[in-house]
């Protein structure tokens, strides 16, 4: 029986058409009943996305099955970090609880099935924030790789949540330490040394807005509320953006892992906090050790040199 999705569906694009009509396309299998496309606008010094811009805001016209289709399509550029905030915001002014994909997320077919599971089992779990379907940990570092767990980070490549989560989100987080107990701190950052110093780099970044992009102050408010993020056993997303002109993501990181089939038995566990799989994702993922702090820092150096060189 082929499954139809329940959830509304907010769908972030750019400049990029052809992998937003990729997305669609997977979207298309399963339904959904509402569908929200947001598309920034083009910057103004790049030849050619304006041309760029307006097929992915045509892209619209495509999603033609049974549903309800809300557009918000900005006139003026404003960039990764209020761009895609500000149309999650749009989204859960509407919704109270929904489906993220950007678009360069593609979804495996039990994406849906599994986050709309997910969001009915923790609609009134003030514990969790969000259900991410998104794994990049092998199975002998988890400590059970058949069932959902919970993570400290919220990994947001193919990812739903609630309005009563996303309304905690500021974008501006000026003053992040003020109150925050040092040992709560580190405990929520991941209970090392060195990933209470790498999220307090980062989050000072953010503070600054030295980095244009969102989901670190996502991450900050999660934290701040020891709230934590429903992950699946296996990967059941892929992104497919890494290219030379990506905002973010230029390279293919190793850690990635290939999409596989999961579903949900009828006598599935609770859903507890994995240590083991969360130290992995600490070190493997965000280099939250010595030397990958060196690493980052040199690599952070580097960039700043480039771009005043």
């Amino acid at each position: 029986m082929t499954f139809r999705c329940s959830e509304a569906v907010l769908l972030i694009g750019f400049n990029r058409p052809e992998l937003l009509a990729e997305v669609i396309e997977r979207i298309r299998v399963v339904a959904p009943p509402r569908v929200y496309l947001a598309v920034d606008g083009p910057r103004p010094d790049r030849q050619g996305e304006v041309d760029k811009v307006r097929a992915c805001q045509e892209l619209a016209s495509s999603i033609d099955w049974n549903c309800e289709v809300f557009t918000l399509f900005r006139e003026q550029n404003l960039g990764c970090g209020r761009g895609v905030s500000g149309a999650i915001t749009w989204f859960f002014e509407r919704e109270e609880r929904g489906i993220i994909l950007e678009d360069d997320i593609l979804p495996a077919p039990d994406f849906f099935p599994y986050v709309e599971a997910m969001l009915d089992a923790h609609a009134t779990d003030p514990q969790v924030a969000c259900v991410t379907g998104t794994n990049f940990i092998p199975p002998a570092d988890q400590s059970d790789s058949t069932t959902p767990r919970l993570t400290r980070v919220p990994l947001v490549w193919g990812w739903a949540t609630w309005r009563r989560v996303w309304n905690e989100y500021d974008f501006d987080i000026a003053g992040w330490r003020e109150g925050w107990d040092a040992s709560a701190m580190k405990y929520a950052m991941g209970g090392t040394r060195p990933a209470k110093l790498l999220w307090s780099a980062n989050f000072d970044l953010m503070a600054r807005h030295a980095i244009d992009t969102w989901d670190l102050q996502f991450v900050y408010a999660c934290m701040r509320r020891n709230h934590l993020t429903v992950a699946p056993p296996v990967n059941l997303v892929a992104n497919v953006g890494f290219h030379a002109d990506a905002t973010h993501t230029r390279r293919r990181p190793r850690y990635l892992r290939e999409t596989e089939t999961f579903t949900l038995s009828d006598s599935c566990p609770q859903a507890e906090l994995d240590e083991r799989a969360d130290r992995w994702l600490m070190r493997q993922v965000y280099e939250a050790s010595y030397p990958g702090l060196v690493r980052l820092a040199t690599r952070y150096v580097k960039r700043m040199v480039k771009r005043k060189s």
